[in-house]
């Protein structure tokens, strides 16, 4: 088997842009003929003018209208039938689902599917996400259980949990942490050492929902604010009017109005705005492997984040960062204002986390795990093992 046609899918151009947009140059470079699929944005027409196909198929990720969703499905169905790819890359929950489906209906399509964390329906406590739940389950089970694909996991407590219930074979599944980062663009600047003590920023850099713990978060910075903390908060992401836990423009106009934290909404290119930081914070409930904290550590920033899947696997308690408790306010507080109040603190965890993601998380080590994932669904082919080892970085 020769390289052919792989098709990414991912619910965002802006993540095909961003977090694989290496991995697409390099399938490229080793005679692949690679599709990217996401619904519209500005930044599929970024990827069209790198010279790649770029298809924009749009649906939603919050809609639960049966009739709708079989639609979409039909739709995705018709896609990949005319494209007929060769190998299929899904990201994201409803990717998955629905793209591994699609490609059942494609003859010879081979599925890598990679979960990037449990999301909403299995972090959420409410009615609605419980009742929808068993039914994701049941889904993940049969597009995860084919003879066809592999799943790629970002930390290990996800990857257990999916082997433990049942959800995918152990054999078939994989551990890769992360999209990987450029460790040459993202790396401790000159312009940091130069930062005021007297004004130290905190920054929080991440979807605007209630599960990454921005209340908590506001909490802390009202708490080290009234203790007459030198320190300015940072939030940059965007809201999601369709995901229910994300924060509404209400929200955000409070926020404002309160002046404890400043909003800059979505943030195109995040190293300038690291290399301004001190410390990069994530209070979130559950994560896969956040991207913001891996690009943090590469810059050797410090990191606070919460005691939770994705995170300790980069963070290292008192080596790297600080860890806490998920929905602690109060231990929020005193993990920042620890680093707040030691400069000499935050130089030596900026340091050692970059270590740690030049040893597991660099661009070139992903890419590596990525391709050899590849492999391991077209291993008898000579063209698959040139495809894994004779890469060029």
């Amino acid at each position: 088997m020769k390289p052919g046609k792989i098709l990414l899918f991912a619910n965002t151009d802006w993540y095909l842009y961003n977090f694989r947009r290496s991995l697409a140059v390099m399938l490229r470079a080793n005679g692949w003929q690679v599709i990217l699929v996401s619904p519209p944005g500005d930044y599929g027409l970024k990827l069209q003018e790198l010279g790649f196909l770029w298809i924009p198929f749009d649906f939603s990720t919050s809609s639960t209208n049966p009739l709708q969703e079989l639609l979409v499905l039909w739709r995705l169905v018709k896609l990949y039938r005319q494209q007929r790819p060769t190998l299929c890359h899904h990201f994201t929950i409803k990717c998955v689902l629905y793209g591994s489906l699609a490609a059942r209906f494609t003859r010879g399509a081979q599925i890598v599917n990679a979960v990037t964390g449990l999301g909403h329906i299995f972090t959420d406590s409410g009615l609605k996400a419980r009742l929808i739940r068993p039914l994701v389950r049941v889904l993940y089970r049969f597009v995860l259980g084919g003879s066809k694909g592999q799943v790629i996991f970002q930390n290990t407590e996800d990857r257990a949990y999916f082997v433990e219930s049942r959800l995918v074979a152990k054999e078939k599944s994989h551990l890769i942490r992360g999209s990987g980062v450029n460790c040459d663009t993202f790396c401790p600047t000159a312009s940091a050492t130069n930062r005021p003590e007297d004004n130290i920023r905190v920054l929080f850099a991440s979807r605007m929902l209630r599960e990454k713990g921005i209340f908590e978060l506001l909490e802390a910075a009202r708490r080290l604010k009234s203790k007459g903390c030198p320190v300015e908060f940072l939030f940059a992401g965007d809201v999601y009017p369709g995901n229910p836990s994300s924060l509404t423009d209400k929200d955000i106009a409070a926020i404002k109005l309160e002046g404890v934290a400043t909003y800059l909404g979505h943030v195109d290119d995040m190293q300038p705005l690291l290399a301004q930081s001190d410390i990069v914070v994530l209070p979130s409930y559950r994560e896969g492997t956040p991207r913001i904290l891996i690009e943090a550590a590469a810059m050797g920033k410090p990191i606070v984040a919460t005691d939770i899947a994705g995170c300790r696997g980069l963070v290292e308690d008192g080596v790297s960062g600080l860890l806490v408790p998920t929905r602690d306010a109060a231990a929020l507080t005193f993990a920042l204002e620890k680093l707040l109040c030691d400069a000499s603190l935050r130089k030596r965890y900026g340091k050692a986390g970059r270590k740690i993601v030049l040893g597991e998380f660099a661009g070139d080590i992903v890419l590596d795990k990525t391709f050899a994932v590849y492999h391991a669904l077209v291993k008898s082919a000579p063209a698959a093992n040139s495809l894994v080892q004779g890469h060029d970085r």
